[in-house]
């Protein structure tokens, strides 16, 4: 029995991700952007471990490097780290209740902004507007929602499947 979720949903949630990224938003808002792909790089990671792993994660990392014009690379080590760490604590996180996963989400979050502040840093770009750090925040608060949406079409799909 197929129990991993299907292509579409899985590659399309990403895309969908990538999409999200270059979304117009209002001035104000578009720096507390939440980073979404990394949002779904962590629910497959957690759903279907069979089926998302490092590579994925550094191959949206490319694609999100090309998408938003960031220095080559730069997302993707950052995906990268951050899905090691979900792959790490992943028989942890996976039976924690919607609102600690909300919680291990947000400091994974900012973490990842932390990583980019040092790059951005390292490649003499000095520090980051004081509103990219709302994004993790924005991503906590979006993390039940996500994850909702998700695991019902994750398991829509299933029974359709089945």
């Amino acid at each position: 029995m197929n129990r991993g979720p299907s292509g579409w949903l899985l590659y399309g949630g990403l895309f969908c991700g990538l999409l999200a990224m270059v979304a117009p938003l209002p001035a104000g808002f578009d720096l507390a952007r939440p980073y979404v792909l990394a949002m779904l790089i962590c629910y497959w990671l957690l759903e279907a471990p069979d089926r998302v792993g490092l590579g994925t994660a550094f191959l949206a990392g490319l694609a999100a490097d090309l998408v938003s014009g960031t220095l080559l690379g730069e997302q993707a080590l950052r995906l990268v780290i951050l899905a090691f760490l979900v792959q790490r604590f992943r028989p942890r996180l996976r039976f924690f209740p919607l609102w600690q996963q909300a919680l291990a989400v947000f400091a994974l979050l900012l973490n990842d902004r932390l990583i980019d502040q040092a790059i951005e840093a390292t490649a003499g770009g000095g520090l980051l507007p004081w509103a990219t750090w709302l994004s993790p925040l924005v991503g906590f608060a979006l993390w039940p929602w996500l994850f909702l949406l998700l695991d019902g079409l994750r398991l829509r799909s299933r029974e359709r499947g089945a």
